[in-house]
């Protein structure tokens, strides 16, 4: 199987993948498979007698050490006790965008959990040669505040999951897949009439955007800083777009509540969370970064940031 590069990590994979390989030294490997029926029976059959059977999303720790994961009617994967091996099968029509979009977020999350690293929800791009980050819960903004920066020249190094490492004396984040996930409106909006991608599920709008070599960094790029979004939600137009430095307690907290993956809750998981996370804390500013939610607005919140950046 040949071998991809991407979140920092050597992919052996057995399907084709739709990005071009990031330059990076991997710091880790998975390998990625089509696994036999076999290996789904354990997670299926206790999710389908489970208390809540007809969830669309279902996480089980399986006897051997293992998680199952299974999205109904999309796709079910098994992530291996030590998140090396990842085997997945689709279960219905779900395009290979969306598989792969599932496969290399949520599910490989998982993997990196296992293998010590702690990704955060967050999407990134990349000003004067340095990686700033928008931190937000689903929904909240990262994408479509990125897609303004992509807009002005300013190339997405990732988008939704984010994996910093610590190199010498700086943190370095991870270039993930060369694609952006938004809703059509806003893609149309703010990226123009091309801006058309594939439907990430039938659950929802939203689309995957293919991204272009000049639009994606494809090398890692020491972490400047993280802005947590408040985008308030029908704010008035004239309300003051505000960035607050917050302190390293503050931005802890922060950066605990925006963790991609909120489901394993182990003792030695959190545990390993919270020790990564304060390092990130004391060395990385963490700034609360407010404004309107509306698209008009978000030129305007671009140039705030710049700006902060300059300062």
């Amino acid at each position: 199987m040949p071998i991809h590069r991407l979140y920092g990590l050597a992919v052996r994979c057995q399907w084709p993948l739709p990005w071009p390989d990031a330059e990076v030294e991997p710091f880790a490997s998975v390998e990625v498979g089509e696994g036999a029926p076999e290996i789904f029976h354990e997670g299926a059959e206790r999710a389908r007698n489970g208390p809540r059977p007809d969830d669309w999303f279902h996480c089980v720790r399986l006897s051997g050490g293992g998680t199952y994961l299974r999205w109904a009617g999309l796709f079910e994967f098994v992530v291996s006790p030590d998140g090396h091996r990842i085997f997945g099968r689709p279960l219905a029509e779900a395009t290979a965008e969306s598989f792969h979009t599932y496969l290399f977020g949520q599910v490989l999350s998982f993997a990196l959990l296992r293998q010590g690293c702690e990704p955060l929800h967050a999407t990134a791009v990349v000003i004067s040669g340095e990686a700033v980050a928008f931190l937000a819960d689903p929904g909240g903004g990262k994408s479509t505040l990125a897609a303004t920066f992509l807009q002005a020249g300013f190339p997405l190094l990732t988008d939704d999951l984010l994996v910093v490492r610590r190199q010498g004396e700086r943190f370095f984040a991870y270039p993930g897949p060369a694609r952006l996930k938004l809703f059509p409106e806003i893609a149309r909006a703010v990226l123009g009439p091309v801006a058309d991608g594939v439907p990430l599920n039938s659950g929802t709008p939203k689309r995957i955007l293919p991204l272009g070599e000049d639009q994606w960094h494809r090398r890692p790029a020491p972490l400047r800083v993280l802005y947590v979004l408040d985008a308030a939600e029908g704010a008035s137009s004239s309300q003051r777009i505000r960035i607050q430095k917050l302190s390293p307690s503050r931005g802890l907290v922060e950066l605990l509540r925006g963790t991609f993956n909120a489901v394993i809750t182990e003792p030695e998981r959190l545990k390993q969370q919270f020790l990564q996370t304060a390092e990130l804390a004391r060395a990385i500013a963490v700034k609360r970064l407010c404004y309107p939610r509306e698209l008009q607005q978000l030129a305007a919140v671009r140039e705030a940031v710049l700006a902060d950046l300059a300062r």
